[in-house]
């Protein structure tokens, strides 16, 4: 299986896109060589400005430059991102609906080694509570450049969401992308499974095995956290005996609350919620052992669709 890193597959996707596309520009805020907006810098420096560790100016800049009619690109880590900047996020960008768009790096546990102050576990629910953002989630480097190449068109502010590390190529290939969309990955009958980001992978693990067992499971990449389609959400999950939703996020705001708020007019939709308990991440030696010790793992995803089964 082929893999590639998702930050790299996001800074070469806007560098593609800022060559072909004038109005692009990128904003940093120090952490250029980790969220890769140096290939930018190194290709087109006149189009990126260095902030420093001052990501609430960095993204008041970004407003201006819409403004301006600019296409903002802005990077930081995930937890500073979505938190350091959000009242300017929320009162510069969100509220005059701007082309701002902010990648969210090292998102989830996967800056393994930096603990619980670097790592973001509850950003989506902060983006996702703004009205006007854009909440995108990609499983893989394939789906994190058609988000870039779809945000060129796309309005009104996003927030985009990158894994650190190196994740399996899984979009179908030839697969049509727009922002909102559910695709699904793997087809069953009797128990469904959203899953974001590195889950997906684990879902689709999980369906091997419940697949072994005589349990045809569904696997749905939920890449679009807002706007979310409920309409396909409920079309999914219609007839199946169990509902699972996994994701590298707090149980509170995420995905399973998405799903929730889509279902919540269904009579008898089972859900189950794979996830982080409410609690901030910790530092680890790598990262499967971390996405092991909070339960992010194709076996947790297995024993939630089992037990609602039983």
């Amino acid at each position: 299986m082929q893999y590639q890193n998702l930050r790299e597959a996001w800074g070469q996707a806007v560098l593609a896109l800022a060559r072909r596309n004038p109005a692009v520009v990128a904003l940093e805020a120090d952490l250029g060589k980790s969220t890769r907006s140096i290939l930018l810098k190194a290709a087109l420096p006149d189009r990126h400005f260095e902030m420093g560790i001052a990501e609430a100016n960095m993204v008041s800049t970004a407003a201006g430059l819409a403004l301006a009619g600019k296409m903002p690109f802005v990077h930081s880590f995930a937890v500073f991102a979505a938190g350091r900047a959000y009242d300017q996020l929320r009162n510069s960008v969100c509220i005059p609906r701007l082309d701002v768009r902010v990648c969210g790096s090292s998102a989830g546990l996967s800056d393994f080694g930096d603990g619980k102050t670097h790592q973001a576990v509850e950003d989506v629910a902060l983006m996702r509570a703004l009205p006007n953002m854009t909440v995108l989630c990609p499983m893989d480097g394939i789906e994190t450049a058609l988000m870039v190449d779809a945000l060129e068109h796309h309005r009104g502010p996003a927030y985009v969401r990158i894994n650190r590390n190196d994740l399996p190529f899984l979009y179908p290939a030839g697969e049509p992308y727009r922002i909102g969309k559910a695709t699904v990955l793997r087809e069953g009958d009797r128990a469904v499974v959203f899953a974001c980001g590195v889950m997906v992978s684990r879902a689709l693990e999980a369906a091997d095995r419940l697949q072994a067992a005589g349990i045809p499971t569904r696997v749905v990449n939920v890449s679009t956290l807002k706007p979310m389609d409920h309409a396909a959400i409920v079309r999914l999950a219609a007839g199946m005996r169990a509902v699972v939703t996994a994701e590298e996020h707090s149980l509170i705001g995420g995905l399973g609350s998405a799903v929730l708020e889509a279902l919540r007019r269904e009579r008898g939709a089972p859900v189950e919620m794979v996830g982080i308990q409410d609690s901030f991440g910790c530092s680890s030696a790598d990262y499967p052992s971390l996405l092991e010790h909070f339960g992010l793992t194709a076996t947790a995803i297995e024993d939630a669709v089992k037990g609602m089964l039983s």
